[in-house]
This record gives structure tokens, C-alpha cells and sequence, in this order.
């Protein structure tokens, strides 16, 4: 981080920035507290006691993705790629978004699992539960990692402090919130920090707007940067993919990253699911996915437009420095992409409005990371430790296991923060991991759902050689075997995971006996009762704005506009 100081990124908080710190950081430990006297349960911890609104578990959904991962990540991608970042909202979430509300849900909630690898274990039995839970707890530990290291970055802008100081002083206060309060404590200051966000990324894109001459200006300055008008449209996004054929780009975009990291990620990732799960009835764990599908969709333009205007307007990210960044090679200003958010806010924001901001920004990695560490916490304690380790022990024992564990995973967070701290582009590293754990995931998951014939054997084969098909091309993509800059090795890598395991999920099921229909009632599609599918549609879930398939409609029609407008 030495660069980083070199390169003039401290930002010059007064007195009324860092009281509005505090009272934030005072807010969010409260939450935490008060919600510890809600808890008297393993559930009340892990799942809320499923008794959350729709509107609560809806906005938390879409705050546990806003971490600083999707903030400082996809400002980075927008000042490195422009417009063609927004494939990440409309074609790479909003879709999989509608669809987990509509079609996955009702199996989710209606089976009462409490976590998706406990669906694994139903499904497919032990040993493709515990591959599903071991990876995914590693998957965790290494995005709360990353969330670590970007918070601990801002900390060392700001204050000074070293950057390991940064990530245990960071590390301690979302552990303290999420081991008082569990999921109840996270869910609601995910609510609180989705507001936060919002208020910090606001005035940040108005003012930026402003400081290069509005939309206008922007398209002006971008259009002789070193990126070109490419930076301008979404389609067909040759620069983010890494492909030069128009055709490739848009395959590409369209099944590496709309269908099987978008579907693996959205549909599978139980760090989302879990918000769903902890909604107090069926049309409300439905809905949760598709009310969060409406702010998910605007939010590119809070995020990936900050990044383009710091892109043609801090002199640390102009003309040399982003063509170098570019070409792969050190800016000669010693920044990077990943700074763009930081340089913008100190170079337009007045003081005050810098302390929200910087809220706003360590509230994403605050959000993020205790998302990272309550769905770890319920994963390794139910589907790990309570399936495999210490079973038929007293409720309160798995209570105190899970408080245990969150620290455990605290501690495992701050030593994967090293891994992040090598990449100049943060979505990089995470395209990486969800095409190396959620694209075979998705494509076991959804043969299973679809397939009855499917057996256990092709369960765990199907997971583990598709993981290794994604590894295989990130290792022949760092070697220099196959060359493909931007984000294109982790969409060929998850294509790959999701081919092969698909493939090989269908020859070993040939060869192995299939699991008795009777078993598989409410976790396989055709063998699932309607009925108990169905919502009720009566006191709180009655009226037509709480209808899950007609909302759906409605974002997906925006979502087409928005493709088609930019």
C-alpha cells in the first residue's frame, strides 16, 4: 500500500466527518445488541426465527450483495470497461434474481431446509452434502477477505493507520454484531446500511456529473480517454469479456455470465438465499428476491458512473495513468482502478458530506463481510458440525457453536485479506471464485431439480469435476496457455465448470442406480405437489402488489428497456 500513499489518496476528513463515523459505528453495535435480546434459539440466530417482512429481508437482499466488493469492484470495472459494466446488474443478477423468487423459492422455503447445502444433503445425500459445505465455507472465508482488505484500504486512506490495524479494528466490530445478534443483527443493519449507501453514493454521482459538464461532458471526455466510445454502450462489451469477435462477446455475456455465474450465483448462493429464508411465510420469502430486483437495477447508475467520471477526471486515473492501468502495467501515479471511488470522493466532496460517504463506503464492507460470516456460521454449524461432528446436542449448544464460529471465520477473514491485496481489480479475483464454486453448484443443483432419474453418485462426481474444469482454465489463463484479458477467463472458466459438470453428472447417472421417487418428493419439480407450492394470498400476503409473478413481469420489462436505452 506504500503506492497508495505515494499517489496523494488521503482524504482530508474535518472534526464533523469523523463525529458522523462515530455515530454510525455507535448505530450499527447497537443494532447488535438489541437484537441479542430476540435471540433464545439456534434459529432465532441463524434464520431470524423466520419472522421477517417481506420489505425487511427484500432491501437486505440486495444490501449483503452491495459490499464493498460490488461498490469499490464495480466503480473499478466502471472506470476500467465503462458502460458495459451495467451487464453485471441487468443481464448478470435481475434475471436470476426474478427467477429465484418465482421457481426456486417455493422448493427453498416449502421443504423448511434451513440452508441450500441442507438441500444438497436431501437431495443427493452426505457426501455431495459435505463437497457443497466445505466449499462454500472456503468460498466465504475468502470474499469476506476481500471485503476486509478494501475496508481496511479506506480506513488506511483516511486515518493513516496501517492497513493491518485497519483490517482487525474492521474485523472486530462486525464480529461483535454478528456474534451478539446472528442473522437478525446482520439482516437489519443491512436495511440501515443499504440507506447509507444510498445517501453516500448519491451526492457523490451529482456532483461528480456536475465537475465534468453532466451527461453531455461525460460522454465528451470518455470519448477521447483512452477507452473509447466502446466505454459508452453496454453492447457488445468486447473489452470486458476479453473477446475481439462481436459474436463471441455477446455469447459470452449472455450464457458465461447471464445464465451460469449469474444463475450459480443468485439461485444457489446461500449468503442470498439465507435473507429469503429468514422471511415469515412463503409469499414473502418470494418476494424478497424480486423486491431487491428493482433497486439492484438502478444501482449501475450510482456505481459504475462515479468510476467512469473518475476515469476522465482525477489526475491520479487520466490519459498515461488509465492507459498504463489498461495495458496491465502500474500507472505511473502509483493508482489504481480500485481507487477511482476514494480519488472521486476527495477531489468533489465538501466536508460533512465526506463523513456520509465514508460511512456509506465502510457500511458496504461492513454489509458484505457480515453476510460472509452468517451464512458461514449457519453452513458450518448445521451442515458441518451438527451433520458430522457433534450431533444430537442440546439447541443451545449449536447457539454457543455459532458464536464460536464466528469468530473462528473473523480470524480466517483477516488471513485471506493477503490473497485480495494482489489484485488491482477486485472483480477479477471474484469472477474467479464464483466460477470455481457457484457455476458447478447451479448446474448440479438445477439438473437435480429437474431430473428425478439423476443419482447420488452424479451429485458429489458432478460438483467436483466441474470445479476442477474452472480451475484447469484458471491455471492454463496464468500461464499464459490462453490469453484472455478483462473478466473472459472467469466466463469461460464457469462455462466450463457448468459443460462439464452437467456432462458428467448425466453419463454417471447411466451407470448408477437413481434415488426412490418417494424420497424425492419437494425436492425434485414433477414429483412436487402443486399445492405445496403454493402461497397464501390472505392478510399480510393479500393485494395484487404482493403478487410474486406479476411484480417479476414488471422488472423484467424495466430491466429489457434498460438494455435496450443504453
Amino acid at each position: 500500500m506504500h503506492v497508495l500513499a505515494a499517489a496523494n489518496l488521503r482524504l482530508d476528513a474535518s472534526a464533523i466527518d469523523y463525529v458522523l463515523l462515530a455515530f454510525y459505528f455507535v448505530l450499527v453495535l447497537g443494532i447488535g445488541y438489541l437484537a441479542r435480546k430476540q435471540i433464545s434459539t439456534s434459529l432465532d440466530f441463524f434464520l431470524s426465527g423466520r419472522s421477517l417482512p417481506a420489505w425487511v429481508t427484500g432491501l437486505a437482499f440486495i444490501s449483503a450483495n452491495l459490499g464493498a466488493i460490488e461498490v469499490m469492484g464495480m466503480s473499478a470495472n466502471g472506470a476500467e470497461y465503462g458502460l458495459p459494466t451495467a451487464h453485471y446488474f441487468w443481464i448478470g443478477a435481475v434475471p436470476a434474481m426474478l427467477f429465484l423468487g418465482v421457481v426456486m423459492m417455493p422448493f427453498y422455503y416449502g421443504s423448511k431446509v434451513r440452508s441450500v447445502p441442507e438441500f444438497m444433503l436431501r437431495r443427493f445425500g452426505p457426501t455431495a452434502h459435505w463437497v457443497n459445505g466445505a466449499s462454500f465455507a472456503l468460498a466465504q472465508i475468502l470474499i469476506a477477505g476481500a471485503n476486509l482488505y478494501l475496508l481496511a484500504s479506506v480506513v488506511n486512506l483516511l486515518l493513516g493507520w496501517s492497513i493491518w490495524v485497519s483490517i482487525i479494528v474492521a474485523a472486530v466490530i462486525v464480529l461483535v454484531y454478528t456474534a451478539l445478534g446472528g442473522l437478525s443483527a446482520a439482516i437489519y443493519n443491512e436495511v440501515l446500511q443499504f440507506f447509507v449507501i444510498l445517501a453516500a453514493l448519491i451526492p457523490l454521482t451529482i456532483a461528480g456529473l456536475y465537475k465534468v459538464g453532466g451527461w453531455s461532458g461525460l460522454v465528451d471526455k470518455v470519448t477521447n480517454s483512452p477507452g473509447g466510445t466502446a466505454q459508452l454502450h453496454s453492447w457488445p462489451g468486447n473489452q470486458l469479456t476479453g473477446f475481439g469477435s462481436n459474436f463471441l462477446s455477446v455469447l459470452g455475456l449472455v450464457f458465461g455470465l447471464g445464465f451460469v455465474l449469474s444463475f450459480g450465483y443468485w439461485t444457489t448462493n446461500f449468503v442470498e438465499v439465507q435473507r429469503a429464508m429468514a422471511s415469515k411465510s412463503m409469499s414473502a420469502a418470494r418476494r424478497t428476491p424480486i423486491i431487491g430486483a428493482f433497486p439492484k437495477m438502478f444501482i449501475p447508475f450510482v456505481v459504475i458512473i462515479p468510476g467512469m467520471i473518475a476515469a476522465v477526471s482525477v489526475t491520479e486515473l487520466m490519459g498515461e495513468n488509465k492507459q498504463a492501468l489498461l495495458d496491465g502495467n502500474a500507472a505511473p501515479s502509483g493508482a489504481t482502478f480500485n481507487n477511482a471511488l476514494l480519488l472521486l470522493m476527495r477531489d468533489v466532496l465538501p466536508n460533512g458530506i465526506l463523513g456520509v460517504a465514508i460511512a456509506g463506503l465502510l457500511a458496504s464492507f461492513m454489509a458484505g463481510m457480515a453476510a460472509n460470516l452468517s451464512s458461514f456460521n449457519t453452513v458450518f454449524t448445521y451442515d458441518i458440525f451438527q451433520t458430522y461432528i457433534k450431533k444430537n446436542r442440546p439447541d443451545s449448544y449449536y447457539l454457543s457453536t455459532g458464536r464460536v464460529v464466528t469468530v473462528i471465520a473473523t480470524l480466517l477473514a483477516i488471513g485471506t485479506a493477503a490473497i485480495a491485496s494482489s489484485y488491482s481489480n477486485l472483480m477479477d479475483y471474484l469472477q474467479t471464485l464464483f466460477s470455481f464454486f457457484n457455476a458447478p453448484l447451479f448446474a448440479t443443483f438445477i439438473l437435480g431439480m429437474f431430473w428425478k432419474r439423476m443419482s447420488k453418485s452424479a451429485g458429489w462426481t458432478g460438483l467436483v469435476t466441474g470445479t476442477a474444469a474452472a480451475i484447469v482454465i484458471f491455471v492454463l489463463s496464468e500461464t499464459g496457455t490462453i490469453d484472455l484479458p478483462g473478466q473472459g477467463t472467469s466466463f469461460v472458466a464457469a462455462i466450463a465448470a457448468f459443460v462439464v459438470d452437467i456432462v458428467v453428472s448425466v453419463v454417471v447417472t447411466m451407470f448408477t442406480p437413481a434415488k426412490p421417487e418417494a424420497e424425492l418428493v419437494g425436492l425434485v419439480y414433477s414429483l412436487t405437489p402443486r399445492d405445496t407450492l403454493k402461497h397464501e394470498t390472505t392478510g399480510d400476503d393479500a393485494g395484487w402488489y404482493r403478487k410474486p409473478v406479476l411484480l417479476a413481469g414488471i422488472a423484467l420489462v424495466i430491466t429489457i428497456l434498460l438494455n435496450i436505452a443504453f
